[in-house]
């Protein structure tokens, strides 16, 4: 599929055409990261899904150091690029926690991260999904994939982004058909309890702040130091996370 038939079949859903521009530069941006569950592909899984292709995210709390928004809704993506969007042109004095509650689906979180980063941001963003990860025991699903962001700013211009999914494939390569739905259990094999726990915990991080529909939460933060060009020079060459040369 290319992204002139993407956004066709988007503005099909009932999507404006920016709602289908914003959803396409994210889908254009994991297919040159390799992330092909995440790309163009998507755009067949949304075509089932049920969703109100007119809502627009609310930001219902404004408080210094804290916001609340509400998808109302809108898919996550639209959420999530609203709430970039709005950080970026007026950023927190210092920091702020970000809670976004009816916030599914959500994409790639390193993207969001990534763009408030450029903007000279630290962030820190993870999200919750319908459940997916068994526990490594065994048993039903009981947690979402649940991914972590994290991006630093730098002055070089190269950002270093981390971007980890709990489960030891994503969903979305499930639905690429690049990974098998048993496959998705937690990360480590023999140590899939400690990502299990990470999953638990941001679930339920996400849960207590954004209530029990799939949401998201944000902190960002000015940064008072530049550590990532001498990690650069300590990495001597080494891919770091977030580098554009395949998967993030």
């Amino acid at each position: 599929m290319t992204a002139e038939e993407a956004r066709g079949r988007l503005l099909a859903l009932g999507l404006d055409e920016r709602a289908a521009g914003v959803l396409v530069a994210h889908f254009e941006d994991a297919e040159r990261r390799g992330k092909r569950g995440h790309g163009l592909s998507r755009v067949e899984w949304l075509e089932t899904q049920s969703f109100d292709a007119a809502a627009e995210p609310r930001r219902v709390v404004v408080e210094e150091g804290f916001e609340r928004w509400d998808g109302a809704g809108a898919l996550g993506y639209l959420t999530l690029d609203a709430i970039v969007e709005a950080t970026l042109a007026s950023p927190p004095a210092r920091g702020c926690v970000v809670v976004a509650e009816r916030c599914f689906p959500t994409g790639v979180l390193g993207y969001w991260a990534r763009r408030l980063a450029a903007g000279g941001l630290v962030a820190v963003l993870t999200a919750t999904s319908p459940r997916r990860l068994p526990h490594p025991d065994g048993g039903p699903p009981l947690t979402g994939t649940n991914p972590l962001a994290l991006a630093v700013p730098s002055s070089d211009g190269r950002p270093l982004v981390a971007d980890v999914s709990m489960g030891a494939v994503t969903h979305g390569a499930v639905l690429a058909g690049e990974a098998r739905p048993e496959e998705l259990v937690p990360f480590g094999g023999e140590q899939a309890h400690k990502a299990f726990a990470l999953a638990a915990g941001l679930e339920l991080l996400v849960g207590a702040l954004a209530g029990p529909e799939p949401g998201a939460v944000l902190v960002v933060a000015r940064p008072e130091h530049d550590p990532v060009p001498v990690f650069r020079e300590l990495a001597a060459g080494c891919r770091l996370p977030g580098d554009s040369s395949g998967p993030a």
